[in-house]
């Protein structure tokens, strides 16, 4: 599946392939699996967190890295100078995912969570972690712009770095003191946020770009694009499952017998998703962004990096806190609902211009 290049008449199953068609069955299958052996195997949970190097998860790390570099082999790195020179895109994501986006999820949090402060304190923290991973499947699923999506995760992987800490503190003391509401008190590890933006982000990017550099000058071109990434595409979506396998497996017991905490949480992630992602829809459909452009600033902009959310939590509060299962509910709530957007962003494609009316303008 090549994005921006498939016509917009196509019916949205032609557009693809056998395991894209039915992802979301395929994830609903991988979050039962997950669950049941979770259930079936409580000591699954324990054996795999003791796989972890600077707070990551091993495990987890190794699914992540199988489902990002064929995404990111697939970037043309030689064309992100014109994302970089497009000035309405880049302010435009560091607007939505830095201003608009931790604020959105602070009042969700206080609104739906008020009684609640374990679970709102762990929303906060998943409003806060940008997302750096799961983005590039959504966005290449739907058809968005790779060049655009490496270099605007690369750059929210920079503020991460800069300032996750800071804005936990603006948004978990600072603020609600000013407002008159209950404080929490949280120490954020620089070193747990810069492991995650590295291992998550920084050796598929370098993966990638290797193949992509020596695979095009050894071969060519057509041959590194129409035999060697047909062969290795197929892997993200193996690693996603794989991912998703292993995050049920971990928490499944404690979202079993959670259930109505688990739906309080899932309330306000679901409408936060939702609502982030259609806006950034409609801000990139207003700024005259074209589709591919537009898809990508909105998934950059609802995804949140759940694996840095979770280790954060765990770090600070405990592995067996609410905060920490607020992060694990995080990945349960946006695994399908964002499976389900790539699906409305394809049928949304029918009110953009095509590429060539967007360049020309």
């Amino acid at each position: 599946m090549t994005p921006a290049t498939v016509p917009d008449t196509a019916p949205v199953a032609a557009k693809l392939s056998f395991l894209d068609r039915y992802l979301a069955l395929w994830v609903l299958l991988a979050m039962a699996v997950g669950l049941g052996l979770g259930r079936i195997f409580p000591q699954l949970g324990e054996l795999l967190d003791r796989f972890t190097i600077a707070g990551v998860s091993v495990p987890i790390a190794i699914g992540l890295l199988v489902m990002m570099y064929p995404v990111l082999a697939k970037v043309r790195y030689n064309e992100t100078g014109r994302v970089l020179a497009d000035k309405k895109l880049m302010i435009t994501s560091l607007v939505i995912n830095w201003a608009l986006a931790p604020a959105f999820m602070f009042v969700l949090a206080w609104i739906f969570l008020a009684d609640l402060p374990e679970y709102r304190t762990g929303l906060i923290i998943v409003g806060l972690a940008r997302c750096i991973a799961m983005v590039f499947i959504w966005n290449d699923l739907a058809c968005g712009d790779r060049e655009a999506a490496a270099v605007l995760v690369a750059i929210n992987s920079v503020f991460q770095v800069i300032a996750f800490g800071a804005l936990g503190w603006f948004y978990l003391q600072l603020l609600p003191s000013w407002l008159g509401l209950e404080t929490t008190s949280a120490e954020f590890s620089i070193a747990a946020i810069t492991a995650s933006v590295l291992v998550f982000l920084g050796i598929p990017l370098v993966a990638g770009y290797l193949t992509r550099t020596l695979g095009e000058k050894a071969k060519g071109r057509d041959w590194y694009e129409g035999k060697f990434l047909p062969k290795i595409g197929p892997w993200a979506l193996y690693g996603l499952l794989f991912t998703i396998v292993l995050l049920f497996a971990l928490q499944g017991d404690n979202i079993i017998s959670k259930p109505l905490d688990v739906l309080r949480m899932a309330i306000p992630l679901l409408t936060y998703f939702v609502v982030v992602f259609g806006a950034g829809m409609l801000i990139g459909h207003a700024l005259k962004l074209g589709y591919p452009r537009t898809t990508t600033l909105a998934f950059t902009a609802a995804g949140n990096n759940f694996e840095l959310a979770i280790a954060v939590a765990i770090a600070t509060f405990g592995a067996t806190s609410g905060q920490a299962l607020a992060g694990v509910v995080g990945p349960l709530i946006e695994v399908p609902v964002l499976v389900a957007l790539v699906y409305a962003a394809l049928w949304s494609r029918k009110f953009f211009p095509s590429t060539a009316e967007t360049l020309k303008s």
